[in-house]
C-alpha cells in the first residue's frame, strides 16, 4: 500500500472553492479521500464538489458553505462532514482574509482583530471542533496554509504576517498538546502563488518584479505546486512530522 494512500479517510478543506485550497481537494481526492469542499459563496462549492464527484465517483466530495467567522458555521461543516462520511481524519486550514493593504500604524482595530480572528482564531475553533474523535481514534492530521509572510516583515501587509507567523505556534503548540493522541498538527507556508487572494502582488508588474528578484526559481508557484504536501501531511508518509512548517517558495527565502 503507497504512503500516500488516503482511500477511507475524509477531508474537511476551508476555502476549497479556488485556489490553493481547491487543488488540494482535488489531490486528497485523487489519493483516495472523501472530501468537504467549503467556501463563503454556495455555488463555487457546488461546481467543485460535483466536478470531483464527475471525477473521482458519487459520493466523493460534498459541499457545505461555511464563512470561517462565525463558530455556527464552522460547526455546521463538521456536523454535514460526519453524517456524510462518518467521521473527520483530516483538517486543512486553507481560508484566510487579508482586508487591509498598509502599515501597522495605519491598519484599525477592527481590521487588525479580523485578520487574526479569521486566520488564526478561526483555525483553533474548527481544529478544536474535531479533535475529540480524533482523540478517541488516537489518529488525526491537521493542516493549516501559513505564508513565508509569517517569517518575513513588511510595509503593507504587516497584520496577515503576523497572524500567519501565530499560524506556526497554533501548530507547535496543538502537537505539544495533542501529539500523545497521534495527532499530527502541521503548516504549509506558500510563497507567491498565482491564485485571486495573491493577485493584487503577482499582478502589479512592479511587485512582481520585486518578489522574482529573490526568487531562484524566476517564477511564482501554481496552486497545485502547494497541494502534494498537503498529501503528504495527511498521510501515514507523514506520519511522524508534527509541529513543523514546510516552505514552498521556489527558494524565495533563501536567497
Amino acid at each position: 500500500m503507497s504512503l500516500f494512500d488516503l482511500n477511507g479517510k475524509s477531508a474537511i478543506i476551508t476555502g476549497s472553492s479556488r485556489g490553493i485550497g481547491k487543488a488540494i481537494a482535488y489531490e486528497l481526492a485523487e489519493h483516495g479521500a472523501r472530501v468537504t469542499i467549503s467556501s463563503r459563496k454556495p455555488e463555487p462549492c457546488a461546481e467543485v464538489a460535483a466536478d470531483i464527484n464527475a471525477k473521482y465517483g458519487e459520493g466523493t466530495a460534498i459541499a457545505v458553505p461555511a464563512n470561517i467567522s462565525s463558530k455556527d458555521d464552522l460547526q455546521n461543516m463538521v456536523d454535514e462532514t460526519n453524517a456524510s462520511f462518518g467521521q473527520v481524519d483530516i483538517v486543512v486550514c486553507n481560508a484566510a482574509s487579508n482586508p487591509f493593504y498598509g502599515s501597522l500604524q495605519d491598519i484599525s482595530d477592527d481590521q487588525f482583530q479580523k485578520i487574526l480572528s479569521n486566520n488564526v482564531v478561526a483555525n483553533n475553533w474548527l481544529i478544536n471542533m474535531v479533535l475529540p474523535q480524533m482523540k478517541e481514534r488516537k489518529d488525526g492530521a491537521v493542516v493549516i496554509i501559513s505564508s513565508i509572510g509569517g517569517l518575513k516583515g513588511s510595509p503593507v501587509i504587516g497584520a496577515y504576517n503576523i497572524s500567519k507567523a501565530a499560524d506556526f505556534q497554533l501548530a507547535r503548540n496543538l502537537c505539544v498538546e495533542h501529539g500523545k493522541d497521534n495527532i499530527r498538527v502541521n503548516c504549509i507556508a506558500p510563497g507567491l502563488i498565482r491564485t485571486d487572494f495573491a493577485r493584487a502582488l503577482w499582478e502589479n508588474p512592479e511587485t512582481l518584479k520585486r518578489a522574482l528578484a529573490y526568487t531562484p526559481m524566476d517564477r511564482i508557484g501554481e496552486p497545485e505546486e502547494i497541494a502534494g504536501a498537503a498529501v503528504f501531511l495527511a498521510s501515514k508518509a507523514g506520519a511522524y512530522m508534527n509541529g513543523q512548517m514546510i516552505v514552498i517558495d521556489g527558494g524565495q527565502t533563501i536567497t
